[in-house]
């Protein structure tokens, strides 16, 4: 007799990965299904930072598609910092990992990204910036800890403190390239 397990909705699956649930992210880890939900995930957490960048200074529709822009590549270049750190540098013995794993459960890391959308009101947005910025990083930590199978935290906030870094580092030199001058 055949058993079937039900999967959370994806509703459940942004406030289990928001409330930083273990459970969701091994689940998310184990769906090949949910890529497509991970990246629409960071798509929208990317533009939310592109509206909310508006409450920090003055940007047109050509800037939200700019700060949406490096918010992606910026995530895309954690994602991949991560996997390199993660996967090839510091896995412990247990770890089994495929990029597509990875990839879900770092991007349902990015849900509270979504809330960035609230940095349009300037009286709240830097303080909205860090503490997404923040909550993202602690929900990575999580992600990473079930994608990569360590059996401590500290591991996982290692490489995702390193990658977090990196990235930071990645999205202020394309910012300083190709955003709007400052007179």
């Amino acid at each position: 007799m055949a058993t079937t397990v039900a999967r959370n909705t994806l509703l459940q699956r942004l406030i289990g990965a928001a409330a930083l649930d273990a459970a969701i992210y091994e689940e998310v880890e184990g769906d090949t299904s949910a890529l497509p939900q991970a990246f629409a995930i960071v798509v929208a957490s990317s533009l939310a930072a592109g509206i909310g960048a508006r409450g920090l200074t003055t940007v047109t529709v050509g800037g939200i598609l700019l700060y949406s822009a490096i918010a992606l590549i910026a995530w895309a270049a954690w994602a991949l910092i991560t996997f390199e750190i993660g996967a090839r540098l510091m896995p412990e013995p247990q770890t089994r990992v495929d990029v597509g794993q990875l990839l879900r459960t770092i991007g349902f890391a990015a849900t509270p990204g979504l809330l960035r959308i609230l940095g349009v009101m300037p009286a709240v947005a830097l303080p909205v910036f860090v503490a997404t910025s923040v909550w993202m990083l602690l929900a990575m930590i999580v992600a990473v800890r079930q994608a990569l199978d360590y059996r401590t935290t500290r591991a996982a906030v290692a490489v995702c403190v390193l990658g977090w870094v990196l990235a930071i580092a990645i999205a202020v030199a394309l910012g300083v390239l190709f955003g709007p001058t400052v007179s």
